[in-house]
C-alpha cells in the first residue's frame, strides 16, 4: 500500500548527520526473517513526505499451533520517534521468540516496531511533517502514517492492542488500560513482572490522570487505538517505561511484560468457554 501526501507542513527536516538508521536497527530481524519459518517482513506500506519514500515496517510472528483459531495481537512501538526503547524491546522480544516459539503457541502477532519513521530517523517526537501523530487517530487525519497504521488496526481485526511508550518525566514503570473489561486482568501481571526489573509507578497522579499502583483508566485523544465501532473491543495496553534507566533494564521490562501477556491472555481464551 502506498500513501501520497503532499505539501510538507510546519517542520524543517533534521540535517542529515542527525539521522538515525532504521535499516541499521531492523537489520537483526531481516535477518531472523530471511531464514525463519515463523517470522514473515512486509514492507509494502510506504508513504511519501517532502518527496522522499517512507517504509511504515511490518512484521508477523507466526507461533505454533494451538488452538482452532490464531489469537491476533498487534503490539507498536516508537509512534512517537524519540523514544526508541520499545522499538529497541521489540526487536528483542522477536529474537526470543524465534529461540522459543513456542511462547507464542496460539498467536499471530502483527508487530509495528517504528510508527514514526521520519521521527525516528530525526529523533523527534514529531513526525517530519511536525505532527504528534499520537493525537491523531480516529479524527479523519491525513497523516500518511495515521492512515496507513488505522488501515491495519481495520483491517486485522486485533482481538489485543499494545503500545510501548517512554515517559522522561517518570522513574517508574506503568501502563494504560483500555477498551475490553478483561484488560484490567492483564495490566497487573504485566505490571509485576516487569517490576523485578524496574521500579513501579506508584504516584497518585501520572502523566495527568489519576493513577493507582501504576495503573491509568483514562487516556489522551487521538491515541492509536482499535476502530472505534469494532466489536468486540480488544483489549488495549499502553506500557510506559521511564527514560532513565540503562537500555538493557528498559528492553528487558517490556520483553518481560509482553511475555507474561501471552501467557494470561492464552489463559483467558482457555478458560472463556467455561465462563
Amino acid at each position: 500500500m502506498t500513501i501520497n501526501h503532499y505539501p510538507p507542513v510546519i517542520s524543517t527536516p533534521a540535517p542529515r548527520h542527525d539521522r538515525r538508521s532504521i535499516a541499521e536497527l531492523l537489520a537483526p530481524l531481516e535477518k531472523i526473517a530471511a531464514n525463519s519459518v515463523n517470522l514473515v517482513a512486509n514492507h509494502d506500506a510506504r508513504f511519501e513526505v517532502n518527496g522522499e519514500t517512507h517504509v511504515l515496517p511490518r512484521y508477523l510472528f507466526v507461533g505454533p499451533r494451538g488452538g482452532d483459531t490464531p489469537i491476533r495481537l498487534g503490539i507498536f512501538a516508537a509512534i512517537h520517534g524519540d523514544e526508541p526503547e520499545g522499538a529497541h524491546a521489540l526487536i528483542q522480544f522477536i529474537k526470543l521468540l524465534e529461540a522459543n516459539p513456542e511462547l507464542a503457541a496460539g498467536y499471530y502477532l502483527s508487530i509495528y516496531p517504528v510508527c514514526n519513521p521520519t521521527g525516528f530517523a530525526d529523533n523527534t517526537r514529531h513526525s517530519r511533517r511536525g505532527v504528534d501523530l499520537n493525537r491523531e487517530f480516529w479524527k479523519n487525519s491525513a497523516e500518511p502514517e495515521v492512515r496507513l497504521l488505522q488501515a491495519e488496526l481495520e483491517s486485522r481485526s486485533f482481538q489485543g492492542i499494545i503500545a510501548l511508550h517512554t515517559d522522561n518525566t517518570s522513574s517508574g514503570f506503568y501502563g494504560f488500560v483500555r477498551g475490553a473489561t478483561l484488560t484490567q486482568h492483564l495490566i497487573e501481571p504485566a505490571l509485576a513482572a516487569a517490576a523485578l526489573l524496574l521500579p513501579r509507578d506508584e504516584r497518585p497522579v501520572i502523566d495527568g490522570f489519576t493513577a493507582r499502583n501504576g495503573v491509568i483508566r483514562d487516556c489522551y485523544a487521538g491515541v492509536l487505538s482499535a476502530p472505534p465501532k469494532s466489536r468486540p473491543r480488544p483489549f488495549e495496553l499502553i506500557l510506559e517505561t521511564p527514560d532513565s534507566p540503562p537500555e538493557y533494564l528498559k528492553a528487558c521490562a517490556f520483553v518481560a511484560a509482553l511475555q507474561t501477556i501471552l501467557v494470561e491472555y492464552r489463559k483467558f481464551i482457555a478458560y472463556a468457554p467455561n465462563l
